[in-house]
């Protein structure tokens, strides 16, 4: 079955020893203080109505997020991955990627808060949009309280609000991400486009809304899949094309502000670093932000777009699962300066 893995689900105690032990001996090579979380879980779900329907899926995870901090506490790694298929966790890149940024953001330099140019990771656009697709609901766009809202009671769809190489769709058969076959209310899951090249496609009915607009509830979503329509950049492109800007490798205490603009706010952790000239200069001191997700992702606003990667958002620990990019943005709002490491 797609999406469950035997390995993953009855994973041995052996092996997951053997993991976190590679992971601590690495810190303690590398002279870090290093801790983390490993899970491995299988499920299965099913649902019969008294119409007829049935519904029968099951499905596996595991993760490991790895944290480095250097022994005076100054400087701080974070790396995050997860996968359906044990075998696929790289578990060296996750404690190699962590090291190395405790390592390199040590003596951060402090940056005045404002409007940057800024690369994110794609752990840092998890951070900030690996529950997006789900948030395309018809009835709030409907009732004006939705950022695909319009005046006159009329929603957004159509418009190309999105930068037009921005395709965000859900996909139950996509081999790295694959979705549960039943779609919210027991609808069989379909292939859908939320977002094709920058337009609003779709919105999400529900059954209740469907019935009530006169539409047909919306099969899905069911994963949440972002990439470009063009070729993609690689990370390190992103960093030779940026004269002035910032790196970012993830967010934290995330937390909507306005509903109707996509607004959220919260903090960078775990390193940040100024690019100057094409290449990354020094670490600099956390900031906290306010960040509209729909400037964010605006035409005009959006330089380049990496390949899709399997990532999930730090505070759900590789749980909310996404295929998303790395992305160059012209614009992004810090606020204020943070404490935070």
């Amino acid at each position: 079955m797609a999406g469950y893995a035997e390995s993953t689900s009855n994973i041995s105690l052996q092996e997951r020893a053997r993991a976190i032990n590679d992971v601590i001996s690495n810190c303690e090579k590398a002279g870090v203080v290093g801790a983390g979380f490993h899970q491995a879980r299988g499920a299965t779900a099913a649902a019969a109505t008294k119409n007829g329907n049935f519904n029968y899926s099951r499905s596996s995870l595991v993760s490991l997020s790895t944290t480095a901090r250097t022994p005076d506490g100054g400087s701080s790694g974070y790396f995050l991955r997860n996968h359906f298929d044990v075998a696929k966790l790289d578990v060296k890149r996750v404690s190699r990627e962590a090291i190395r940024k405790a390592l390199e953001s040590r003596q951060p330099r402090t940056l005045e808060p404002g409007v940057y140019p800024a690369i994110l990771e794609p752990q840092a656009v998890a951070d900030l949009l690996s529950g997006f697709a789900f948030g395309f609901d018809a009835r709030s766009a409907d009732e004006g309280r939705s950022p695909f809202s319009a005046p006159g009671g009329k929603t957004k769809v159509g418009q190309k609000i999105f930068d037009e190489r921005i395709n965000i769709y859900s996909d139950p058969w996509n081999p790295e991400l694959p979705g549960s076959p039943s779609a919210q209310s027991g609808i069989p899951a379909q292939k859908i486009f939320l977002v094709r090249n920058g337009v609003l496609e779709n919105l999400i009915y529900s059954r209740f809304w469907a019935k009530k607009e006169g539409k047909e509830p919306t099969p899905g979503p069911v994963n949440n899949i972002m990439e470009s329509s063009q070729r993609p950049s690689s990370l390190e492109e992103m960093i030779k094309a940026t004269d002035r800007g910032i790196l970012l490798g993830r967010f934290w205490y995330i937390r909507g502000v306005d509903p109707r603009t996509a607004l959220q706010t919260g903090l960078t952790r775990d390193g940040i670093w100024y690019i100057e000239n094409g290449r990354v200069q020094y670490p600099v001191t956390n900031f906290r932000f306010n960040q509209s997700l729909l400037q964010l992702l605006a035409p005009g606003n959006v330089e380049m777009i990496g390949a899709p990667e399997r990532v999930g958002s730090a505070e759900g620990q590789g749980g909310s699962s996404a295929l998303l990019p790395a992305l160059k943005v012209k614009e992004f709002h810090f606020s204020s300066q943070s404490e935070a490491v």
